[in-house]
């Protein structure tokens, strides 16, 4: 048991013990299963033998709000509690959470092979989300505190020269300028090399003399007077190498990259030397060989990849008109589909690379309003149930998803069991988001969601002030209107509960 385990199972005093027990009886026993992680809400595991899981016990659990098995996960949603549940679970199991086991029970190798019945969506959410989702609780710290530095620069009440603002700056500000330094130990983790392998690409591609380079004076441009210009200010051996015009700080998929290429090198390298040499020479060459891959070719591929990407998007937005409107409405509409299966997380790492490449990001403008629409649905239900069951559930889902923006109690627990309470949420939210896209509303940081998020569509140059903000307002009225009328106008228990 890790000593994060143990310290959890200390914390929780034994208080979560007995729905530890029942989760892991649950899913097959603990023989079943293969690992298991957790992110905001969910308790997600891999399991041998999904077919020994008691989906129908496991839903009726008190403690557990619902069941899905997606992309290759066996997740048991059970709330705000998670992280205390987590921890019992490792401990009353006996389990390991960074360990994951073969279909005997063996240890992986590193790297972690997936599952012959696992698509290729499957494995990329998989990817995107164990890589992201470690670090999500500080990726929306600093941004929730840089959009409150920018809020009260933008009243006055503090300057970018005052002591706090210069501390608080630091770490919202810095924590983005080094992003690639924390993705380097995540994905190291999923990938099954060396965290400190990781550690060190992330410290490379965020060098300050590297970072220098794309100041200076360039010695050539590729692909002139397209969106996938790149310009180089040095070469090793005649081979160009390429800053895209943003640098590497910031970014995400170049390093996501660079790490899987170095799991495998580094075990390469681990069979190659002896056992007494490979203490230092493993992560040698490793490093060596990496970094110049990194520059040489893995970040100039990663750039394009990501101007591509900007390219269709800013297609879709950019149609005259009706552009942002659709773009918006769809993106919004389909948002919390995407939270259901885990794809919303590919958009969030779109966004990444929009903050670092642009300083702003219109793609993930209209989700803002998705949170209220469902919470609102919600609260209609609350207002119009008699289902006491049913309204000791929906209220504090309500709470979580109003005021915080984590909608999967709302999802999973109320509105999803009622299809069409879920499905009225989505169609606010595209009317809503409908509005956002159409204003063209920008996000300067990505703080989470409900009034938390609200502060990063402030303008952190102050050319635009609050209007973006009040844009994103405007859109979540008009989507909380739409869902709170809809829902309550709609719901009865018996025919909604004919829909289950």
């Amino acid at each position: 048991m890790s000593e994060r385990s143990k310290r959890g199972w200390q914390n929780v005093a034994g208080k979560y013990d007995e729905l530890a027990r029942s989760v892991i009886d649950g899913v097959g026993g603990k023989d079943n299963v293969m690992s298991v992680s957790h992110c905001i809400t969910r308790l997600r595991f891999k399991l041998k033998d999904v077919g020994r899981a008691d989906t129908g016990t496991l839903e009726k659990t008190k403690g557990v709000i619902t069941v899905i098995n997606a992309n290759g996960q066996y997740q048991v949603v059970v709330g705000n509690d998670v992280v205390n549940i987590y921890d019992a679970v490792l401990a009353v199991g006996g389990l390991e959470g960074a360990g994951e086991t073969d279909l005997d029970g063996n240890p992986l190798p590193e790297g972690g092979e997936k599952r012959k019945s696992e698509g290729p969506a499957s494995v990329l959410i998989d990817l995107i989300s164990g890589i992201i989702q470690p670090a999500l609780p500080m990726l929306s710290a600093p941004g929730i505190l840089k959009g409150v530095l920018v809020l009260l620069t933008f009243l006055g009440w503090v300057s970018a020269t005052d002591g706090l603002y210069m501390i608080w700056n630091s770490v919202a500000d810095g924590f983005f300028y080094f992003l690639p330094v924390v993705l380097g130990y995540t994905s190291a983790k999923k990938f099954g090399c060396s965290e400190f392998t990781g550690l060190t690409l992330g410290i490379g591609f965020t060098y300050p003399a590297m970072v220098a380079l794309k100041s200076g004076t360039a010695l050539g441009t590729l692909f002139a007077n397209t969106p996938f210009a790149m310009s180089y200010f040095a070469t090793v051996l005649g081979i160009p190498v390429i800053m895209p015009a943003s640098g590497y700080t910031a970014s995400v998929i170049p390093i996501i990259l660079a790490v899987w290429v170095a799991s495998r090198l580094e075990r390469a390298f681990r069979k190659s030397f002896p056992t007494n040499l490979q203490f230092s020479f493993v992560p040698l060459c490793t490093v060596a060989v990496m970094m110049p891959v990194a520059y040489l070719l893995i970040g100039p591929i990663a750039s394009v990849f990501t101007d591509l990407l900007e390219v269709l998007f800013g297609a879709l937005f950019g149609i005259p008109v009706v552009g942002g409107l659709l773009g918006g409405m769809i993106m919004a509409a389909l948002w919390q589909v995407l939270v259901v299966f885990g794809f919303h997380w590919a958009v969030i790492a779109l966004a990444l690379v929009n903050f670092a490449n642009m300083g702003y990001d219109f793609v993930l403008s209209a989700y803002m309003v998705c949170s209220f629409a469902q919470s609102m649905a919600v609260f209609a239900i609350i207002l119009r149930t008699k289902d006491e069951r049913l309204k000791s559930l929906a209220v504090p889902a309500f709470i979580t998803g109003f005021f915080f923006g984590i909608t999967e109690p709302c999802i999973y627990g109320v509105t999803l069991p009622r299809k069409k309470a879920f499905v009225i949420s989505c169609i606010a939210s595209g009317i809503g988001g409908a509005f956002v896209g159409a204003m063209g509303t920008r996000i300067y940081e990505w703080g989470g969601g409900a009034f938390f998020g609200l502060p990063g569509f402030i303008d952190p140059s102050g050319v635009l002030g609050i209007q973006n903000m009040v844009y994103v307002c405007v859109g979540i009225a008009i989507a909380s209107v739409v869902s709170f009328v809809m829902t309550f106008m709609t719901y009865r228990d018996e025919s909604y509960k004919a829909l289950v």
